[in-house]
């Protein structure tokens, strides 16, 4: 959205101030460990933009707390699998070959918004080392949360998605809807239907060299979330008000995944 549209839609500029009171009143506490999927302009025309919304953040669950988000690179992944747009097939060999390896220092997101975006520029984050679905964190558990970032499957055990459904951290979506809530494909791990394994490919530093890494991964699948967040709420307590202008929701990730992997089970088709 361009940002005349933003302040158009605006009523008032948005402050830290107003921020931080609304997500308290959405129910973030001090010391929460908080996986954060967000839309900047959806919360209205921002006073400091996105750096505002992150100190807002870290203002609401202080020193004991944890903010996460996602700090996907999904550039560097197989060119061949690419469909928004594909690429020639005389091209695929040129990326894999030229495609920079993934640093955490260096390599920026890819479509995941400016919060996510400036989030792990920010002083402090620590980011995992994955190439292709790392995340980023700020606080207390922070390092905790991101290393050892295994392989695959990337949102598989030892992975920071699965520590933060260990720890039954929350989930902010602010602004955006289910179809965005990482945690989901937890649920897809869980299952480990063989059909749905492929061989993905990213380029890495290995031992100080480049090199084109090749793994077993899970096809992850996030066009159902919509409807599986519809029916979690028809089961599940979800928090849900206003922070600036976006609509949110504050969700108990653990709840949700149980109940998640329960309902892929009944909806998709069935493990072999």
């Amino acid at each position: 959205m361009h940002e005349a549209d933003v302040i158009k839609k605006s009523h008032e500029p948005i402050t830290q101030t107003r921020l931080q009171h609304d997500l308290e009143a959405l129910g973030v506490h001090k010391g929460d460990t908080l996986l954060v999927h967000s839309s900047l302009s959806a919360i209205g025309w921002v006073v400091g933009r996105e750096i505002t919304v992150i100190e807002a953040l870290l203002a609401v669950v202080g020193q004991e707390g944890t903010i996460v988000m996602p700090s996907f690179t999904g550039e560097n992944s197989d060119p061949a699998r690419w469909q928004n747009p594909p690429v020639p097939q005389d091209w695929i060999k040129i990326i894999q070959d030229n495609m920079p390896p993934f640093d955490p220092q260096k390599t920026p997101t890819r479509e995941m918004g400016r919060i996510a975006e400036a989030f792990w520029h920010y002083p402090g984050v620590h980011r995992s080392n994955h190439p292709e679905v790392s995340f980023s964190a700020y606080g207390r558990f922070a390092e905790e949360l991101t290393k050892d970032h295994p392989l695959s499957p990337g949102f598989g055990p030892s992975s920071p998605l699965y520590k933060l459904y260990e720890m039954h951290a929350k989930v902010l979506l602010l602004g955006v809807g289910y179809g965005n809530c990482t945690c989901l494909h937890l649920c897809e791990v869980m299952r480990n239907d063989p059909q749905t394994h492929f061989l993905s490919g990213a380029r890495i530093l290995e031992n100080g060299r480049s090199v084109w890494k090749t793994f077993d991964e899970i096809d992850y699948d996030d066009g159902d979330f919509p409807q599986l967040g519809e029916d979690y709420e028809k089961n599940y307590p979800v928090s849900q008000g206003f922070v600036g202008m976006a609509n949110c929701r504050l969700i108990d990730m653990y709840s949700l995944c149980q109940y998640g992997f329960t309902w892929m089970n009944q909806h998709r088709s069935v493990v072999k």
